[in-house]
């Protein structure tokens, strides 16, 4: 079977074909041709789309095309549930939920700009993804500091860190995060966008922000304001829950109400019945 999808792949486009050889069609065909011209070309040539906007093998509200595969064709390798983290965090810039993201872009980034042909790029990526499985499948539990040697290094090198910690005040750069935070709580807020403007190395505020803020992860934290700006929102009662999901930087409504709940128990509409409720009661 010919699948079809846009040029110069970096994650999903080399991650699919990857596991879709893999898992589903040995003799699978890939083909790559400028984003307008995909659903053209896949009409033309008989070939499936993927990892564009409109089509069935795409990104459904937090997760990309990889999970979508993986979901649709029932593949229950625990390697892949967990190389499919991976690659979400890497494709979708949330380097958060897979301490192997931001490797796994930082890797595919380079190899996109050294290699000017997509059908080299592949190949070159089917690599990647072999390696990454071995490890996913069998290394998981594998350091690469195995001897006594390496372990005395360590030892000491742990001590030498916590000794320098206990020294050291709040960092600056946390100061200037959580005010980039609070200013931008309603955007797309993007970790390697946020390490780029702080200077510092994403896969470092990635390992180190949770130190600062509260033990979160950086997406559990912008969840967490997120809401709480809800509900202040929804108690003044003035805006509608679509507005409300829309200035506290949701994608749309049904994560929205998702993420809500998670943290309330409670859906949006219910929370706010309640609330008004609570108010009438309190003024009767």
């Amino acid at each position: 079977m010919k699948w079809i999808t846009r040029e110069r792949p970096k994650i999903d486009r080399i991650a699919c074909p990857w596991l879709i050889k893999n898992f589903i069609d040995q003799e699978a065909e890939f083909i790559y041709v400028p984003a307008d011209k995909v659903n053209e070309q896949a009409k033309t040539l008989d070939a499936i789309p993927f990892d564009v906007p409109d089509v069935e093998y795409s990104h459904y509200e937090d997760k990309c095309t990889f999970d979508y595969i993986v979901e649709k064709h029932k593949i229950e390798d625990t390697a892949i549930k967990t190389l499919a983290v991976i690659v979400r965090g890497a494709d979708t810039d949330r380097q958060d939920i897979a301490s192997q993201a931001s490797g796994l872009w930082a890797i595919s980034a380079g190899l996109a700009y050294n290699t000017k042909d997509d059908y080299e790029l592949l190949q070159k990526g089917m690599i990647i993804y072999d390696a990454l499985y071995s490890w996913a499948k069998h290394l998981q539990n594998e350091k690469h500091t195995q001897n006594p040697v390496d372990h005395l290094f360590i030892d000491v090198f742990n001590k030498f860190i916590k000794q320098k910690a206990s020294q050291k005040k709040t960092p600056d750069w946390v100061k200037e995060l959580k005010g980039i935070i609070q200013d931008q709580i309603d955007t797309n807020l993007s970790l390697t966008e946020i390490s780029k403007s702080l200077d510092i190395n994403p896969s470092y505020l990635s390992r180190e922000f949770s130190k600062h803020f509260n033990n979160l992860s950086f997406g559990e934290y912008i969840r967490k304001l997120r809401i709480e700006k809800a509900i202040e929102l929804i108690d003044t009662n003035n805006y509608s829950l679509t507005e409300i999901a829309y200035l506290t930087g949701f994608s749309d409504q049904s994560h929205f109400t998702r993420i809500f709940k998670q943290h309330t128990g409670k859906n949006p509409s219910t929370y706010k019945k309640d609330r008004a409720k609570g108010k009438v009661d309190t003024k009767g």
